[in-house]
């Protein structure tokens, strides 16, 4: 366990370390549970990380799964005894009601990751990120996956409300404000495919203040910004929207990764899919424009996104 860490990356470590080790051991969560005398619901929530796990059941279950290193094990009873802890006397805003019950349970998760993470690496090949979206904007797109998809269809309950709406744009200032109040101990890198800055959702005037914002959060540090442009000449990644978190300390961080496709959205905590996607965010960030030059263009796009407001032309 890294000293400092919460009981919700304790609690990832755990529930990550005990999936990892069944899936080396061969077992499945049916072996399991009949080999600790457990209901196979038990396993399942401790895998999902929807229960912790007392101490003695761990030691019991890693030396089931055949897990023998003790400073390993040693890490793990730690980080066990850490997720058992409250995790604050009150509730962060995304357990609220009217937030709670507008977001996938992914999402929630998603979030909740978010404001632990020590790095974000964020690519975007349709829209500008949420924690970066003006309410505007936010509403223009929430509106727009509202009418892609019908209310049978869409995988949050209860179609696209008003109330739905405000909670999801209120709920991407919030992840902002959350960003900004920790710059000194967040990695945040955002990578743009060039068609996020020409697709103007809103209209004109709505992404022209947009892209201002944008502008404003750079200059505030908030993150590090690079473009891929059309001639690139090289593939970019086809695994579409995803965001790239590390959790915890350099020495014990985990790492999950959260993408989605308009109203679609899905928590991936696997390690070699994990580890495909970042290495291919960090072959992307090499190739792709400097900050500079992609503050230059974000401008000059701004420039004709208002030009095309203006009534003399």
């Amino acid at each position: 366990m890294a000293e400092g860490d919460s009981p919700t990356i304790a609690r990832l470590r755990v529930r990550l370390a005990v999936r990892e080790a069944r899936e080396a051991s061969g077992l499945t969560q049916a072996d399991v549970a009949e080999a600790m005398e457990w209901s196979n619901s038990k396993v399942i929530r401790i895998e999902n990380g929807d229960n912790t796990i007392s101490i003695n059941d761990l030691k019991g279950l890693l030396t089931l799964l055949g897990v023998t290193d003790k400073d390993h094990i040693d890490a793990l009873l730690a980080d066990a005894r850490v997720a058992r802890r409250r995790q604050q006397p009150v509730k962060a805003w995304w357990q609220e009601p009217r937030f709670r019950e507008q977001m996938t349970d992914d999402l929630r998760r998603f979030v909740e990751y978010e404001a632990e993470a020590s790095e974000i690496r964020s690519y975007n090949i349709l829209y500008v990120p949420g924690p970066l979206q003006t309410p505007e904007y936010a509403t223009a797109l929430t509106r727009m996956w509202q009418d892609e998809r019908s209310e049978s269809e869409s995988p949050r309950r209860g179609g696209f409300s008003q109330e739905k709406v405000a909670a999801l744009v209120e709920a991407r200032r919030l992840r902002r404000e959350g960003m900004l109040s920790r710059l000194d101990s967040l990695k945040y890198l955002i990578l743009f495919d060039e068609s996020v800055l020409l697709r103007p959702a809103g209209g004109p005037a709505v992404f022209a203040a947009q892209l201002q914002q944008i502008v404003e959060l750079s200059a505030r540090g908030m993150f590090r910004l690079r473009m891929l442009p059309f001639d690139l000449g090289t593939a970019i990644a086809n695994n579409g929207t995803f965001d790239l978190l590390k959790v915890g300390t350099d020495r014990a961080g985990s790492e999950v990764m959260y993408r989605e496709n308009g109203p679609h959205d899905e928590m991936v905590e696997n390690r070699d899919e994990t580890a495909r996607h970042r290495n291919r965010f960090d072959q992307l960030w090499e190739v792709a424009r400097n900050e500079g030059d992609t503050i230059a263009f974000i401008e000059e796009r701004r420039a004709i996104f208002l030009g095309a407001e203006s009534p003399n032309l």
